[in-house]
């Protein structure tokens, strides 16, 4: 029993030229992980009750290579939340 390869084709696709949309911008999706981030927050206070609930959150952050703005502006858009890390 003989096998037979296909051939390949490859093809290139021109760019298309940008077109102005009338529309708003599509809302980015927060990322999944800043739900994760927040339950290590909560975890990290329990555990080190000396350190600032401002220090944790920073050091979550940066272990998890997450933006901190970004993720300040999700907390912001949460409510209630936002008042846990000092928050408006």
């Amino acid at each position: 029993m003989s096998r037979r390869q296909r051939s390949r084709t490859i093809t290139e696709l021109e760019p298309r030229p940008a077109t102005a949309t009338a529309g708003p911008p599509p809302s980015r999706e927060p990322d999944p992980l800043y739900g994760v981030a927040l339950l290590k927050m909560a975890l990290e206070l329990k555990r080190q009750r000396e350190s600032s609930p401002e220090e944790i959150l920073r050091g979550v952050l940066a272990r998890m290579r997450l933006s901190e703005v970004e993720f300040r502006a999700w907390l912001a858009q949460q409510g209630e939340l936002a008042k846990v890390f000092g928050g408006p």
